[in-house]
């Protein structure tokens, strides 16, 4: 009995991938460098086989496991490099209760308890006319944010652990996805080292 297999376009090229695999092509990440080595993205691999098959793209590292097609075994790309520079505006971090919690490496800023039940604390409260920025807002836990409550940290007696400061994070590959490829073995030594977001990873292991 013949296979029941998914056609997949790549170019002018149709493989065909078998059923089982389909999933795979649509959810799997792969890693997107510019010409120079410069992360740009991560996209599906789906999107990074069709770059290669046009000659947008090449293979710079591959998965252990390779996909499964009517023409045999074929290498599976877990980080691909444009064979043309992309030129794309200088992005800004947007400030938000991920790039925060990022920042501090899911640690509280007051007592030092790391973990992923935290919330965000307005070090001067807004009722106050504490502004909403990166230099007045920490992570802190639910603990020392009762305790802080709707007073500064001098009121209420408590001290932070450090100055926070907007953190200097300017690749081109987002936030999120630069977080989830700090993960990744093969994806490491591709990604630009952040001071800021170091501890992030390890808070995590």
């Amino acid at each position: 009995m013949r296979a029941r297999v998914s056609p997949f376009l790549l170019g002018r090229r149709v493989i065909r991938i078998e059923v089982g695999e389909r999933r795979r092509i649509n959810v799997q990440e792969v890693l997107l460098l510019n010409s120079d080595f410069e992360p740009l993205n991560v996209c599906h691999l789906r999107r990074a086989m069709a770059l290669i098959m046009l000659g947008k793209a090449e293979v710079v590292e591959i998965q252990d496991e390779a996909m499964l097609t009517t023409r045999g075994r074929l290498p599976a790309p877990s980080v691909v490099r444009m064979c043309y520079h992309v030129r794309r505006p200088l992005p800004q971090l947007r400030l938000s209760r991920h790039s925060v919690l990022a920042r501090d490496g899911h640690t509280c800023q007051y007592c030092g308890i790391k973990g992923k039940e935290l919330t965000i604390d307005h070090i001067i409260p807004r009722w106050m006319g504490g502004p909403h920025t990166w230099d007045n807002l920490v992570a802190c836990c639910r603990r020392c944010n009762l305790k802080k409550g709707d007073k500064t940290p001098q009121q209420a007696k408590m001290k932070l652990r450090t100055v926070p400061r907007r953190p200097h994070f300017i690749p081109y590959i987002s936030l999120p996805a630069y977080l989830k490829a700090q993960n990744r073995d093969q994806w490491g030594i591709y990604l630009p080292v952040f001071e800021a977001f170091r501890s992030s990873q390890e808070s995590h292991a």
